[in-house]
């Protein structure tokens, strides 16, 4: 099996709401014995490794679920610039550039938005250029 299949299943399995409280459970379990193993070291031990692997073994789940996400956002993104007549092919190509020229592309399009506010209605949403005024 893929791991991309294998952590996609894991991912919807571990963000269910019969997962919280499998965990929920499974805590005031462990703690419920406290009292019986006197909160020794063991018992401690018990519930920090696993958590802990739990954790460990998350993380690569996560992330490569993120970028599973992250890419698959680019190609919608992509794909609306590539239909739309009046935007710029070129920012269909940014995974390329470093941090400073994408900082430095960021401004040029903040500069662009500095005159434009957005109306918000219940039933409609607006962009007007403060130059119509």
């Amino acid at each position: 099996m893929k791991f991309s299949l294998f952590s996609n299943a894991l991912s919807k399995a571990a963000g269910s709401s019969r997962t919280f409280v499998a965990a929920v459970v499974l805590i005031v379990i462990w703690a419920a014995t406290g009292p019986l193993f006197h909160y020794n070291d063991t018992w401690q031990l018990i519930i920090n490794t696993s958590t802990t692997i739990i954790t460990f073994l998350m993380v690569f789940v996560i992330q490569n679920t993120q970028n599973r996400d992250n890419d698959m956002l680019h190609i919608k993104i992509d794909e609306l610039l590539r239909a739309t007549h009046e935007a710029q092919n070129a920012a269909l190509d940014l995974e390329d550039l470093d941090a400073k020229e994408l900082k430095t592309i960021r401004k040029q399009y903040k500069a662009m938005g500095t005159n434009e506010t957005i109306e918000v209605t219940e039933s409609t949403t607006t962009l007007k250029d403060d130059h119509d005024a």
